[in-house]
């Protein structure tokens, strides 16, 4: 089987004031703690959807990283964008670029469960997070999208998709303004 990950970054993150994904974590860029999690996932290769000019970063050995630059900052128009990119693969793992915490883990355990499903999410005292594994099946119905929407509202109403528990509430922690990557940094970020 061969799956790609999608790390979507082409958003202008106009609520955190400033170029968000290039705002130091730990020493690094933002982004690359997703784009690190996109490569421990079970995939082929990475795929990052980001706006011009975005540094992605140089990473030798494991998957091979390739970018996408699109002007749009429509989360539908990133969704579409990486599944073009990602054609003749059978799924797809979609990671935010301001995700910075999801465990290495996450994905390998949502592979094993995606088998019938259209897609499986990994949940956390009932609220579904991040990596998204979308089957291909689904790329049709995510063509269809427009503006700022993602899956998300086509994954509601459906009864094939596949949910993991998952006891790290990391998988709902993004970054939208400049105290959540402090409260990130320092551990006190709740989960809102």
């Amino acid at each position: 089987m061969t799956y790609a990950a999608l790390v979507l970054a082409a958003g202008r993150a106009s609520r955190f004031g400033s170029d968000k994904l290039s705002a130091l974590l730990d020493g690094e860029p933002l982004l690359f703690h997703a784009i690190r999690a996109a490569r421990a996932a079970p995939v082929s290769r990475v795929i990052v959807v980001a706006r011009p000019g975005l540094d992605v970063g140089e990473w030798p050995d494991g998957p091979p990283v390739e970018v996408v630059r699109i002007e749009s900052e429509a989360l539908s128009q990133s969704l579409k964008a990486g599944i073009a990119a990602a054609a003749g693969s059978e799924g797809v793992f979609v990671f935010l670029g301001d995700m910075p915490r999801v465990p290495l883990g996450v994905a390998a355990v949502l592979f094993g469960r995606i088998a019938d499903s259209v897609a499986a999410l990994p949940r956390h005292q009932g609220r579904p997070g991040h990596p998204a594994l979308l089957s291909a099946r689904l790329f049709p119905e995510i063509a269809s999208l427009s503006g700022d929407e993602g899956a998300g509202r086509l994954l509601r109403s459906r009864a094939d998709v596949a949910f993991v528990e998952v006891d790290d509430p990391a998988i709902l922690l993004d970054v939208d303004r400049p105290e959540d990557l402090r409260a990130i940094q320092d551990g006190s970020r709740p989960i809102r």
